[in-house]
């Protein structure tokens, strides 16, 4: 009897987010059997009151569900989580919803109904995904920390950018236009060379030793 063993690291753990319990489990019980790690929540608000910066692995979510819907806990994650991958999941899928959920950069899209090879294959997108981006880690100036290259004003731009807070939001806790905060992470960006806000994520939370 052929079994299709998980992924290699770093989806060893998959966070299944779906409204229907019967999901949930089958889901869960399904994972649990082919070698991973699983936790469950009944709706997105609840994934994000318990996730943590640090957390590595794929998020299975459902595309519909009562509160938030997968494809905004899809955009929190990207721009929050960038040890996550996200697998939208959906029994109404249609050419809209694929395209915003690839444009948010999700790993994958699953219509329902599925069965394991589904999931499993994108499980296994979703975790190439996570070590495609884990080997453009980049590194800071031998000896830097990450604020050590920044000035006092780009310092605090960047804590504000990794609570999360958009540039408005940015601009007036500092009482300056949004324009010039552009200009500060820009200059933050270049200057510990990443490309993205979560790459800033990544190498702010754990910067690669060299």
């Amino acid at each position: 009897m052929n079994s299709t063993p998980p992924p290699p690291l770093p989806c060893e753990t998959v966070y299944v987010v779906d409204d229907d319990a019967s999901v949930r489990d089958s889901l869960s019980l399904m994972l649990s059997l082919k070698g991973f790690a699983t936790a469950t929540f009944g709706n997105a608000e609840d994934f994000l009151a318990t996730a943590r910066p640090e957390w590595k692995g794929c998020v299975l979510v459902d595309i519909r569900m009562p509160g938030m819907s997968g494809l905004d806990l899809l955009e929190e994650v990207r721009g929050r989580f960038p040890g996550l991958a996200v697998v939208v999941v959906t029994a109404h899928g249609d050419v809209a919803a694929a395209r915003r959920a690839f444009l948010a950069d999700a790993a994958d899209f699953v219509e329902k109904p599925f069965d394991s090879s589904h999931i499993l294959a994108a499980i296994g997108n979703a975790s190439a995904r996570l070590a495609a981006q884990a080997a453009r880690q980049p590194r800071v100036p031998r000896g830097k920390l990450p604020g050590e290259v920044l000035t006092g004003r780009e310092r605090q731009v960047l804590d504000l950018v990794m609570r999360g807070l958009h540039n408005r939001q940015i601009a007036t806790e500092l009482g300056i236009s949004p324009r010039t905060v552009e200009v500060h992470k820009a200059r933050v960006m270049e200057k510990l060379g990443v490309s993205s806000v979560v790459e800033l994520v990544r190498l702010h939370d754990g910067p690669a030793e060299s």
